[in-house]
């Protein structure tokens, strides 16, 4: 299954032919912005969840939340999940202990929002099954190609609907939030370091000085041309990880590391959160300084392990290319069109960077922005 969502799914072609759908998004939220004005500040943390919800329905379905009712039923339930994986409870002290998920109730409540989800999808997928007119592959969405991987048998093993709600289901727990996560908590250190956003704005509006060239800013080309605002990227990716603890491995033998012995059958959870912290790897590793990666060829793709937010190996998230894609385009517009401010009262010493603890960690208060549209100045 990983193979189909990191080949078929979310593999760099088919992140390009979804470019367009993250491009349109991210324009109606700078106009939606734009629109309200200067006054009053914006809830950016509202608007990127809302951005993210729609940017993954479309990629998904073929439609955003607003224009399909099953999507508009599908995404609270998906909300549901994602707060019971995030949540403390006794069951993750006792994880052998059928009574004790009896007794709270965590195991009837997953398994009842899995029945409504599992409805909801089964009519997505007939819905897409039943048209009569087929889509090109330039215009499939993910259900469509999981659709044609069934109808043309291409993994060569049974392929029926339920590997299709899987992977679904998969795309949404693990392809929105994620992402959505990172722009706020980018945004956030920008924020709180002004220096450093006065250098990444003048980048991106040195490379972009017309509103026109932005359109095609999201192309691989121009996005080379913004290395300090890939610096600022990768800095907050080891300050803020996606995920704080990544996907639980288990070892297959006993095996001794650093003088630790690990017997078989171990579950081990790897703190991705605590690793880009470490002072033994990272000078300062509290403050947001995004110039330690300047002629340094450590990366966030799995090869160095004093940077592994997207894992490593083999269980590597297979949606990299898909998350960092959408991360630039906002990053780039949000940067390019507007000056930002912190709300009346508040400085960049003492804005609060305080955590939530989840599936993700985010911010433990909304992020509160007043934009100020940029207008460009072009030479006569």
């Amino acid at each position: 299954m990983r193979k189909v969502v990191s080949m078929e799914l979310l593999g760099a072609r088919r992140v390009k032919l979804f470019r367009p759908i993250m491009e349109r998004e991210v324009k109606k939220l700078v106009e939606s912005i734009s629109a309200g004005g200067t006054a009053a500040p914006v809830n950016m943390s509202r608007m990127f969840v809302s951005l993210g919800t729609t940017v993954t329905s479309c990629v998904a379905f073929g439609k955003a939340r607003k224009d399909d009712h099953q999507v508009e039923l599908l995404l609270p339930l998906i909300d549901q999940i994602m707060e019971t994986l995030g949540g403390f409870s006794l069951v993750d002290l006792f994880p052998s202990s059928k009574l004790v998920g009896l007794l709270t109730g965590a195991h009837s409540s997953l398994r009842k929002v899995h029945a409504a989800v599992d409805v909801i999808l089964e009519a997505i997928i007939s819905d897409h099954a039943a048209r009569s007119s087929k889509k090109d592959g330039d215009g499939e969405d993910v259900v469509d190609v999981l659709l044609s991987i069934k109808e043309n048998n291409d993994l060569g093993i049974p392929f029926t609907n339920e590997e299709i709600k899987a992977l679904i289901l998969q795309i949404f727990l693990g392809g929105t939030d994620t992402w959505t996560v990172a722009v706020e908590w980018a945004m956030s250190e920008l924020m709180k370091n002004p220096w450093v956003m006065k250098k990444a704005q003048e980048e991106v509006r040195q490379v972009f000085n017309s509103k026109e060239k932005l359109g095609a800013a999201n192309d691989q080309a121009w996005m080379d041309q913004l290395p300090y605002l890939q610096l600022v990227v990768k800095e907050t990716f080891r300050l803020h990880p996606p995920g704080p603890l990544l996907v639980p491995r288990e070892s297959r033998e006993t095996v001794e590391i650093d003088g630790y012995q690990i017997p078989a059958t171990t579950k081990v959870i790897i703190n991705a959160w605590a690793i880009g912290r470490d002072p033994q790897h990272w000078t300062e590793p509290e403050t947001f300084h995004p110039e330690r990666f300047l002629d340094s060829s450590v990366d966030f793709k799995g090869m160095d392990f004093q940077l592994i937010p997207f894992g490593a190996g083999r269980r590597a998230c297979p949606g990299i290319h898909y998350g960092i894609s959408i991360i630039n385009i906002v990053l780039a517009n949000l940067l390019y069109h507007f000056d930002w401010e912190l709300p009346d009262g508040i400085t960049h010493q003492d804005f609060d960077m305080s955590e939530k603890f989840g599936v993700e960690v985010t911010r433990k208060n909304d992020l509160l922005l007043v934009p100020v549209p940029y207008i460009p100045h072009h030479p006569e």
